[in-house]
């Protein structure tokens, strides 16, 4: 069953995805710097999705596998 993931949710997990992606690149301290900003991207999409789960009584295991395949599969745009 799909569920109808918000924007906001789509939105914050694809900055968490791009800002863990950035560590491929950094050395040594400029990747610790980035694993924080990384962290604190994750953190916020965590929330987000803790939040979605309790106000509409979701399954968190199916809310963040869905979370998950969109940034990587994107639907196209509505017309």
């Amino acid at each position: 069953m799909a569920i109808e993931l918000t924007d906001d949710l789509i939105k914050l997990q694809r900055e968490a995805d791009d800002e863990g992606k950035k560590l491929e690149h950094l050395d040594n301290d400029e990747r610790e710097k980035q694993r924080e900003v990384w962290f604190e991207a994750a953190a916020k999409a965590q929330a987000a999705v803790t939040k979605f789960v309790q106000d509409n009584d979701f399954n968190r295991y199916g809310v963040e596998k869905q979370l998950r395949q969109v940034p990587r599969h994107p639907h196209p745009p509505k017309e």
